[in-house]
């Protein structure tokens, strides 16, 4: 199948890049980057250059994609919901990495992305792309929203404990961690070695325009916190809600096997008793997740740790498309991570 990446430059696009040379149906047809036009993928990107020795960035145009089977768009937020449009009657799938059509209610964008929406006819069609939690809505899709890097991680933590009426729906509290390469490819102050070396941070305090979609995945009301952490890859979502009969009413053993029923037979989800690493997911399509009672107090501690340019983002991207598509879900997809 052919296969195209609508802004490949950025750290998403050539994450997908690197995926896509290993899967065995998708060959990358059409890479565009705007910015970078008529420049060689393997110098913008050393790491890619073995894969990809011919391969050049083009101009950001629709037109180059018509007839593809499968376009990635890998843009900042905004731009897709103004190009999707266009693309859809181009190509057969598209899969969106932003959060341009993650959102089933249009007025929840100008709330917590400061504008209205462009395109909110799409909204209904576009299936959203967390597999191991909504894999039905994915066979078949001809638009997919692929799921935020924050909220996979939160709702696999998550969902599996809400569904079954384990914890309470209110006032869950989701603290999570991020390496610098969520920020994207750009240079910013913020992100520059000797701001972040050696400092950990929180930031968008109560204004995180994940917060909507992480409540939409679990259908409970959410307070996220996220913060800045001095590596490169990597999310640990460390997750708290209230067991749903009090204090006493919830063992360890009971959430644990809430976990274990919803991921077992998930090939990218490991249950595991020990504390979750970001280290234990880099470079791989895996998350890892368990989940703790204090009886005590009658809280649920739930964490999951991945990588988010994988799992979170492209990786993720390439996992839905496989399903829209009728492809084994791990195709292309490495389930080991690299150490050290």
């Amino acid at each position: 199948m052919k296969a195209g990446i609508f802004g490949s430059s950025g750290y998403t696009g050539s994450e997908l890049l690197r995926l896509l040379a290993g899967h065995p149906e998708f060959e990358v047809a059409v890479a565009t980057a705007h910015s970078h036009a008529g420049e060689a993928v393997g110098i913008h990107t050393p790491s890619l250059a073995a894969a990809y020795p011919g391969l050049v960035y083009e101009e950001s145009d629709p037109a180059r994609f018509d007839g593809l089977d499968l376009v990635f768009c890998g843009l900042p937020h905004g731009e897709s919901q103004r190009i999707v449009p266009e693309l859809r009657s181009r190509v057969g799938v598209v899969v969106d990495l932003a959060a341009d059509f993650r959102l089933k209610d249009p007025a929840l964008y100008p709330q917590w992305y400061g504008e209205e929406h462009s395109a909110p006819e799409l909204l209904v069609d576009a299936a959203y792309g967390l597999p191991e939690l909504f894999r039905d809505d994915l066979a078949g899709a001809a638009l997919v929203a692929a799921a935020g890097c924050y909220p996979t991680a939160a709702g696999l933590a998550l969902a599996p404990l809400v569904r079954a009426g384990l914890v309470v729906s209110t006032g869950i509290v989701v603290d999570a961690a991020s390496g610098v390469s969520g920020a994207g490819r750009g240079l910013k102050e913020s992100l520059h070695f000797g701001t972040v070396d050696e400092d950990f941070v929180a930031y968008g305090l109560l204004t995180h325009r994940h917060t909507p979609e992480m409540e939409q995945i679990l259908g409970a009301q959410v307070l996220f916190t996220p913060h800045l952490a001095p590596m490169v890859r990597g999310i640990l979502a460390t997750c708290y809600a209230r067991a749903a009969s009090g204090p006493g009413s919830l063992s360890t053993a009971d959430v644990m096997d809430a976990l274990h029923a919803a991921y077992d037979e998930e090939p990218f989800v490991v249950v595991g008793d020990a504390p979750p690493s970001t280290k234990a997911t880099a470079g791989s399509n895996t998350a890892h997740v368990t989940a703790r009672v204090d009886e005590r107090t009658g809280w649920v501690l739930t964490l999951c740790a991945l990588d988010n340019l994988v799992k979170g983002a492209s990786g993720q991207a390439i996992q839905c498309a496989n399903a829209a598509l009728g492809l084994a879900e791990t195709a292309g997809l490495p389930l080991a991570g690299m150490y050290p």
